[in-house]
């Protein structure tokens, strides 16, 4: 039996521990907000937070996630959307969705440390997520939003 804290609730799951955490989360406890795309790390639609941290799920096992707290986008906002959902929303960023999920974690993460990031400091950040659909720039302006919200919010 292991015990992960996803999205501030402890679960007991009875999973073998080279289970990678995606199918944890999907397969076991119904989270299926995060995707599974290429299930090498590479695309980035199964990123979840760690400690705060954008991280890759789908080869990460499950017995090395210890007592970390693991965030999921279901999670992200559980009473309203938080700065990047609203700013995703305002601007429209999604086409078909199936990536979003984990652009949106990996903007929260950079949004986490840096306020004000340049086009650069974004282009660096999501780097490693792929949009099929090629909405790039829409990200990035939804990003340069959520900023502004958050200054905003206070």
């Amino acid at each position: 039996m292991i015990t992960l804290n996803i999205n501030n609730k402890p679960y007991n799951v009875n999973v073998s521990p080279d289970t990678p955490l995606l199918w944890v989360l999907r397969d076991t406890l119904g989270l299926v907000g995060t995707k599974y795309g290429c299930g090498m790390a590479q695309c980035g639609a199964c990123t979840v937070h760690l400690d705060g941290t954008a991280t890759r799920s789908c080869l990460l096992p499950v017995s090395a996630v210890g007592k970390m707290k693991i965030t999921t986008i279901e999670g992200l906002s559980q009473k309203q959307d938080h700065p990047v959902q609203q700013a995703w929303l305002e601007l429209d960023v999604a086409q078909c969705g199936y990536c979003q999920s984990g652009q949106i974690m990996s903007a929260v993460a950079l949004l986490k440390q840096n306020k004000a990031p340049s086009d650069a400091d974004i282009d660096a950040a999501m780097a490693g997520n792929i949009c099929r659909c090629g909405t790039y720039l829409r990200i990035r302006e939804a990003i340069h939003r959520a900023a502004e919200l958050q200054r905003k919010k206070g």
